[in-house]
């Protein structure tokens, strides 16, 4: 009894240790990713290199450590690659031709946040896209037929209407748009050729004739329209448009890969060969990306691949590159809730760096609303479901690999003891701003209200 107690105790603490260390590696990447993004764009906070370039190479980098992960690994598995004239029936055809979903999802996500970088400071980008988890909840309870408590679903509502008050509050102040930007020394400086091919598109920059970014053809922001004028009185930009549509994209997409990762059918592979194919279409979607822009076929003809490139831009490359297979092993070996959970982390550590790096000086709103949104975060990830349904997708997880569907005491106490962090960090920041009376701004709305009645009270 003895025994059996100490080895159960043994792997409930190596199962910990690799928990916080999954969690560790996803919660730096992430947070890096971030600051790079913001670091690697230009004085006017866009983009001397083109976004797909760095998506690009990353899913190069990711599909040549798989493919060499998936060959190494070829003797433990039971594999097609000792027949290749398997590999290519027209059933792994068939089954390898579903890996381009998910990877033409990851492919939107990817290039969308650049966007929305160039439109929000990074600390509103990471508390608006605290909206993941009610689309993911969403599709966890219509793809997967996971259940939720009234508790979660009460949470998820508090959820979604602190972050429209959110955005209402902070829509349209100056410290919630992007930053400036930074001055970087260009890695490849630009040839006699690349000045002439450019010339007139710079010269159309400074006239304002220039076309607007094929990317964002259909997304063309006219005060005027009918859509923007509707939404003219939410205090809605188009950063907070791309954030939304980002979250639904992003859930979507690792609601599906989580599927085909954890699919019976496909148990006998490894992780990495299952992302070698997840990657070699998220190769082919950049490139095509690359090849049909007739702007981005210029600027590469005439520039060169690499250009406009400086280190902050091919450091993000490896990060997002490594932040893919974090993922890819989180959503592999435990769940897109964990996954989800552990990424508001990052609002944590973004938060506290825009406050030093980025000028970041939120209004009063931000303080009495943002805890808001990270309590009921707090309260969704503290309550679980006890019904018997999650009974048998817990049996049932336990035959997976890494008891996937097993959820990690650790890491929920990580996560919350760094959200009280943040609540508290921001209760003090405000209780600093309100005193100093610097960061107050001086309107009649119902959250300065609420809190001169509290605290003449």
């Amino acid at each position: 009894m003895k025994v059996e107690w100490c080895s159960r105790l043994a792997l409930c603490s190596k199962t910990t240790s690799q928990t916080f260390l999954l969690g560790g590696v996803f919660i730096v990447l992430g947070s890096s990713r971030i600051l790079l993004m913001k670091y690697s764009a230009n004085e006017d906070n866009k983009y001397d290199y083109l976004p797909t370039t760095v998506n690009m190479c990353s899913e190069v980098v990711k599909l040549v450590l798989c493919v060499v992960l998936a060959v190494w690994n070829r003797k433990k598995e039971k594999s097609c690659m000792d027949h290749l004239s398997e590999c290519f029936s027209w059933k792994n055809v068939c089954n390898s031709m579903k890996w381009s979903i998910p990877a033409f999802l990851y492919f939107l996500d990817n290039l969308i946040v650049f966007y929305v970088l160039s439109y929000l400071q990074p600390a509103m980008a990471v508390l608006f896209s605290n909206f993941v988890i009610i689309t993911t909840a969403l599709l966890f309870r219509i793809v997967l037929k996971r259940r939720l408590s009234w508790v979660q679903w009460a949470s998820l509502v508090i959820l979604f209407l602190s972050i429209v008050a959110l955005t209402r509050g902070t829509g349209g102040h100056q410290h919630s748009l992007a930053a400036h930007g930074f001055h970087h020394s260009m890695f490849f400086g630009p040839s006699n050729h690349c000045l002439l091919a450019t010339g007139p598109e710079e010269a159309c920059a400074e006239k304002g004739i220039c076309p607007a970014p094929s990317f964002l053809h259909s997304f063309q922001w006219n005060v005027t329209s009918t859509m923007a004028g509707a939404l003219k009185p939410l205090r809605l930009s188009l950063g907070h448009l791309l954030i939304l549509v980002q979250c639904f994209v992003s859930a979507l997409a690792n609601i599906y890969n989580e599927k085909m990762l954890k699919d019976v059918d496909q148990l006998g592979e490894s992780i990495f060969t299952q992302n070698s194919k997840l990657y070699a279409f998220g190769v082919l979607f950049n490139g095509l990306m690359l090849a049909l822009q007739a702007k981005d076929r210029r600027q590469i003809g005439n520039c060169g691949f690499f250009y406009g490139h400086n280190i902050f831009s091919v450091a993000l490359i490896f990060v997002t590159a490594f932040l893919g297979l974090s993922v890819a092993f989180i959503l592999k070996f435990r769940d897109n809730m964990f996954h989800v959970m552990t990424a508001q982390i990052n609002t944590v550590i973004i938060t506290t760096v825009s406050f030093v790096i980025f000028d970041f000086r939120p209004s009063l709103e931000f303080f009495l609303e943002a805890p808001v949104v990270l309590l009921s975060i707090f309260i969704y990830n503290a309550t679980k479901a006890r019904g018997l349904e999650y009974a048998s997708l817990r049996e049932r997880g336990k035959l997976i690999k890494g008891d996937a569907w097993e959820r990690s005491s650790g890491v929920r106490l990580f996560s919350t003891c760094l959200l009280w962090f943040l609540f508290c960090f921001t209760s003090l920041y405000a209780m600093i701003c309100l005193e100093e009376s610097t960061c107050v701004r001086r309107d009649s709305s119902l959250s300065t209200k609420v809190l001169q009645y509290f605290l003449k009270s």
